[in-house]
């Protein structure tokens, strides 16, 4: 997860968005589940989390314990659990959602760019890896894209992806972020209120 210190501050407002942007991408099917959380952290995502329930979004909890501790207490064997790891051999395929693989893990952190190598934190526990590809993603992506894959049959190669996009705010005022997303026509599938909040940030920096 985040860095994040015992504090009673609020997650950054671009992490809640790509948080429930996860929710919407997992579906009603899905159990998005956050650990190694402090408390701070725990109790304002299961705050906001029980403040949106909509039949339509993935079950979610939000917890303190780690991976391996949610994992002994929920039964999850690791043979089971799929970490995706930019740094694997094999990249995730339709058929690892064929009973191969029941979790898939990702190791969120702070958005790094370049990106640093935190997923070897969790790449000495022994999961089975695979990767999404060359290209970093948010995590949102990449729960997205796994989904995709697993779920709907779609090779990795076959979805369609935008690189480091432009985010275009008027003849002016521009953005570019540097993570792959998936393509909705022209444009990256951001989660819902990103762009408006990217926009706000940027004018911020221009604030004296």
């Amino acid at each position: 997860m985040e860095d994040d210190e015992e504090t009673t501050k609020a997650i950054p407002p671009w992490v809640e968005l790509e948080y429930a942007h996860m929710r919407m991408l997992a579906g009603p099917e899905g159990h998005v589940q956050f650990t190694s959380l402090s408390k701070s952290s725990c109790d304002f995502l299961s705050n906001a989390f029980s403040a949106a329930s909509d039949p339509s979004l993935s079950k979610v909890s939000a917890h303190r314990d780690g991976i391996m501790r949610l994992m002994e207490t929920q039964g999850i064997p690791l043979d089971k659990v799929c970490l995706l790891d930019p740094k694997a051999e094999s990249e995730l395929a339709p058929e690892d959602g064929d009973g191969r693989f029941e979790w898939f893990l990702f190791g969120v952190c702070p958005r790094d760019d370049p990106p640093r190598d935190r997923t070897s934190e969790l790449r000495v526990r022994g999961f089975p890896t695979r990767h999404l590809g060359p290209v970093q993603m948010t995590t949102d992506t990449a729960l997205g894209v796994t989904k995709l894959v697993v779920h709907d049959k779609i090779p990795l190669k076959e979805i369609p992806y935008i690189d480091h996009p432009t985010i275009r705010f008027n003849a002016k005022e521009s953005v570019e972020m540097p993570f792959r997303y998936i393509a909705d026509g022209d444009e990256p599938r951001l989660p819902p209120g990103m762009k408006q909040l990217l926009h706000e940030d940027l004018n911020k920096t221009f604030d004296f």
